[in-house]
C-alpha cells in the first residue's frame, strides 16, 4: 500500500513562491507516475502537473506552464511543486497522487491535501 503526506502549504503573497512536498512510502517515487492535483472553492478537481516513471516526462496545466516546476528526489522517495509567481487563481487545495499503471490514466493513491492560498 503506498502512502502519500503533502506538507509545504500556506498562505503567500501575490507574486510568491511556495514549494509543495510530497513523500511516499510503500513504494519508491520512482516506480510511480505522480502528478499533483488541485481543487479550489466552486471548481473540479484539475491535474496540475505530472511526472512518468519511465523517463521522467513531465506535464503541466496550460495555467501554470512557466511557473511550476515537477521534480522528483530518489533518495528522499519524495516528489516536489516548485510554484512561483503564484498568483490568486492558484489558490485551492493541493494534492498529490500516484499509479503504478502506464496504461490506465486513474490514480490509485492519495494524499490528504494542503491548502495554498495566494492573497492580492
Amino acid at each position: 500500500q503506498v502512502q502519500l503526506v503533502e506538507t509545504g502549504g500556506g498562505v503567500v503573497q501575490t507574486g510568491g513562491s511556495l514549494r509543495l512536498s510530497c513523500a511516499a512510502s510503500g513504494r519508491t517515487v520512482s516506480s510511480l507516475n505522480m502528478g499533483w492535483f488541485r481543487r479550489a472553492p466552486g471548481k473540479e478537481r484539475e491535474l496540475v502537473s505530472a511526472i512518468r516513471r519511465t523517463d521522467s516526462s513531465t506535464y503541466y496545466a496550460d495555467s501554470v506552464k512557466g511557473r511550476f516546476t515537477i521534480a522528483r528526489d530518489n533518495a528522499k522517495n519524495t516528489m516536489y511543486l516548485q510554484m512561483n509567481s503564484l498568483k490568486p487563481e492558484d489558490t485551492a487545495v493541493y494534492y498529490c497522487a500516484a499509479r503504478p499503471s502506464d496504461f490506465t490514466p486513474q490514480y490509485d493513491y492519495w494524499g490528504q491535501g494542503t491548502q495554498v492560498t495566494v492573497s492580492s
